[in-house]
C-alpha cells in the first residue's frame, strides 16, 4: 500500500496517518491574540495611536496569557519555559512577550508624561519586541520536523502577515478618518496573506506525504468548507472587495475587520487540526 492511500487513524496501532491533538484551540487562541496585539501595537507606534498601543498590550497581556494558562496542566511551573533560550523558541517568545510588555508599557507612559523621556530608545525596543511577539509562534512551529505542514519557512512569514494585516483593520475599524492612509496599506497587506496561503499550500502538496494530507484535510475533505468560507473567502475576499469599493465607508472597515479576524482566528485553528503526523513505516506491492 503507498503512503498516499493510508487512512487517518486514531490512537491505535494501525498504520496511517494520525492528527496532532497536542496543540488544539486553546493554543490556537493564544497565538491568535498574541500576534493580534503585537501587530495591534506595531501599527499603533508607527501611527503614534496611544490608543492602539495600550489595546495591542492588553489583549496579549491578558488574553494570551489566559489560553497559554489554560493549556497547561500545571501552569505553577510555566515560568520555567524561559529558561532555554539557547534551543527553544517557545523559551524566546516568553523572553520576547516579558519585553514587549516591559518596554510597550514603559514607553507608554514617556508618551503620557509619567516617566522622563529616553530620546526615543524605549519607542525602538518596544517596536523590535512586538516584532518578535508577531514571529515568533511560527517560528516555534515550523521548527517540527514532524509535522509536515508545519516544518516551512512560510509559517513565520504568515504569522508576520497576518498579525499586521489585523493590527492594520483593528486600528482602521476604531478610526475610520483615517482611511484614506491605511486603506492602500490594508489592501496590500491582504494580498500578501493571500500569496502565503497559495504558496503555502503549492509547498505542502508538492511536499511529502503528511502535508500533501494535510493539503486534502484542508482543500478536499474535512475541513475545505471552513478554509474556503472562511479563511479565503471572509478573511480575504470579502475585505478586499469592501476595502476597494467602499474603504472610506465606516461600516463597510467594520465589516472588513471583522471578516478578517474571522479568517485569520480559522486559520490559526485550521493550520493546527489539519497537521498530521507520518506514518512510521509504508507498504508497496
Amino acid at each position: 500500500m503507498a503512503v498516499n492511500d493510508l487512512p487517518i487513524v486514531g490512537d491505535s496501532f494501525k498504520l496511517g496517518f494520525r492528527l496532532q491533538r497536542y496543540w488544539d484551540t486553546p493554543m490556537a487562541s493564544a497565538f491568535f491574540f498574541g500576534e493580534l496585539g503585537a501587530g495591534l501595537f506595531f501599527v499603533s507606534l508607527l501611527l503614534e495611536s496611544n490608543r492602539g498601543m495600550l489595546a495591542g498590550l492588553l489583549i496579549t497581556g491578558l488574553l494570551k496569557t489566559y489560553f497559554h494558562l489554560s493549556h497547561m496542566g500545571v501552569p505553577q511551573k510555566s515560568w520555567r519555559a524561559i529558561l532555554r533560550p539557547d534551543r527553544s523558541w517557545i523559551s524566546r517568545g516568553l523572553i520576547g512577550i516579558v519585553c514587549f510588555m516591559g518596554f510597550g508599557g514603559l514607553h507608554l507612559l514617556e508618551v503620557w508624561g509619567l516617566i522622563p523621556g529616553f530620546g526615543g530608545l524605549l519607542k525602538l525596543l518596544a517596536g523590535a519586541a512586538a516584532l518578535v511577539v508577531m514571529t515568533y509562534q511560527g517560528f516555534a512551529m515550523s521548527h517540527s520536523t514532524a509535522i509536515s505542514l508545519w516544518n516551512s519557512g512560510l509559517i513565520p512569514v504568515s504569522s508576520l502577515a497576518y498579525s499586521a494585516t489585523a493590527g492594520v483593520m483593528v486600528l482602521l475599524a476604531a478610526a475610520p478618518e483615517s482611511a484614506q492612509l491605511m486603506v492602500p496599506a490594508a489592501l496590500i497587506l491582504h494580498l500578501c496573506v493571500a500569496v502565503i496561503l497559495l504558496s503555502l499550500l503549492h509547498a505542502a502538496r508538492h511536499g511529502s506525504p503528511g502535508a500533501r494530507k494535510s493539503v486534502e484535510l484542508l482543500t478536499r475533505t474535512l475541513y475545505a468548507k471552513w478554509f474556503f468560507v472562511l479563511v479565503c473567502g471572509a478573511g480575504v475576499l470579502l475585505p478586499v472587495l469592501l476595502l476597494w469599493f467602499a474603504g472610506s465607508v465606516p461600516l463597510a472597515t467594520m465589516i472588513a475587520a471583522t471578516g478578517t479576524l474571522a479568517g485569520y482566528y480559522t486559520f490559526r485553528l485550521l493550520i493546527f487540526k489539519a497537521g498530521v503526523f507520518e506514518p512510521i513505516m509504508s507498504f508497496r506491492p
